[in-house]
């Protein structure tokens, strides 16, 4: 008979480590994991069940009181540290995280797409695994706790503080040879962003890169507007604040028009109404959201908008309907053509619109928890548009 190979068990490969190096206001994960907010960048990883950060003497002491770390590291010594190991008196993060890794027995990190190159390529230089994440580091951060809606919630308070501003401002407007003025100035998207973003900080958050764009600019989306707002033309005002305490995003957006409406106008602001309201009622959990857009698609096509397609740019229906909100404003899931069930607790804007240049463009967006029993409505504003 042969003989049996023997053969060696193989030890189990331990998993790779999270590591992140960034600071809180570009990076949602580091906010996510701490809890706390630091300007400069500094390292954090996990090792089992617990994580860590190291910072330097400025944020230690603020960091074991207020973030969620369950241990806080002392930069200074760790680079001392990383002098006696590599013996040399001019040591950086590449030196102090091949440090952690061999004091912290971590055989390899796990690091998200955007970890900074350089200290990447430092890192593998020495010797140091590094496993590049698909996809997000944190799939979790899709389904939201209670207090992350709670969070949410607040944000999208935020978001109608800034949205009413701008309403009152247009509401108070007069109208001269087409223009809209206020206090005897010309009201122009720049100005009525300012407004916006004034009361958005008043509220406790932080505006940035606010919509106020009306007539034929409100149909490229994501314009911000410039110039003179006119009479008698549609007002896209979007709003995504960042609440200052928390990091949580809110985001809404309305519509308005000063003056009075044509049929045209008063048509597509009709059924993005329609289309966002019936879409905001199918979200629930297991919900797949591709149907949800589908949704808005077939109710658009129904009413007598059609999306068309040219050298020139797309006009009608040109985007998603809506994606996941949180530390980011744009985050997972997406609620678009792209197949993705909703998960119970998700927060997914509804943000249907349409846009035809010599119309003007329209654009509704509200934010919902996603639940089993349905849609939670997470932002509150009324619809009311025609300004006199």
């Amino acid at each position: 008979m042969p003989k049996k190979k023997a053969t060696a068990k193989r030890a189990k490969k331990a998993p790779a480590s999270p590591l992140l190096f960034a600071d809180t206001q570009k990076s949602s994960d580091q906010l996510y994991v701490g809890g706390f907010t630091v300007p400069d960048a500094f390292v954090s990883f996990k090792k089992g069940r617990n994580w860590y950060a190291v910072l330097n003497q400025l944020e230690y002491a603020r960091a074991l009181k207020e973030s969620r770390f369950d241990e806080v590291l002392q930069l200074e010594l760790w680079l001392e540290m990383a002098r006696e190991k590599f013996q040399r008196a001019k040591v950086g993060y590449a030196e102090l995280v091949a440090t952690l890794a061999e004091e912290f027995e971590i055989e390899s990190f796990k690091v998200p797409g955007d970890f900074p190159s350089s200290l990447a390529f430092r890192l593998v230089e020495m010797g140091v695994k590094l496993d590049v994440c698909e996809g997000t580091l944190f799939p979790s951060r899709e389904k939201k706790s209670e207090e992350e809606i709670a969070m949410i919630r607040e944000g999208n308070r935020c978001s109608a503080t800034g949205i009413r501003a701008a309403e009152k401002a247009i509401r108070q407007s007069v109208i001269k040879k087409g223009k809209l003025y206020l206090g005897g100035k010309v009201l122009s998207s720049e100005r009525l962003r300012g407004i916006i973003e004034v009361a958005c900080l008043e509220a406790g958050s932080l505006s940035m890169d606010t919509i106020a764009a009306g007539g034929d600019q409100a149909c490229d989306p994501h314009c911000a507007g410039n110039g003179p707002l006119r009479a008698n033309e549609l007002i896209i005002v979007d709003v995504f604040p960042r609440v200052s305490k928390t990091g949580y995003h809110g985001d809404m957006t309305r519509t308005f028009l000063k003056g009075k409406a044509n049929e045209a106008q008063k048509g597509i602001v009709d059924a993005v109404f329609k289309a966002q309201q019936d879409a905001i009622q199918k979200v629930k959990t297991g919900v797949n959201g591709k149907d949800v857009h589908g949704s808005v698609v077939e109710t658009f096509s129904r009413l007598g908008y059609e999306t068309r397609r040219s050298e020139n740019g797309a006009e009608g229906f040109i985007h998603g309907t809506g994606h996941g909100l949180g530390l980011e404003v744009h985050e997972a899931p997406r609620v678009s053509i792209v197949s993705n069930k909703l998960k119970r607790n998700a927060v997914v804007t509804v943000e249907p619109g349409l846009y035809y240049p010599g119309v003007g463009g329209c654009r509704i967006e509200d934010v919902v928890a996603v639940r089993d029993e349905g849609p939670e409505l997470l932002s509150k504003y009324h619809y009311r548009w025609q300004l006199k």
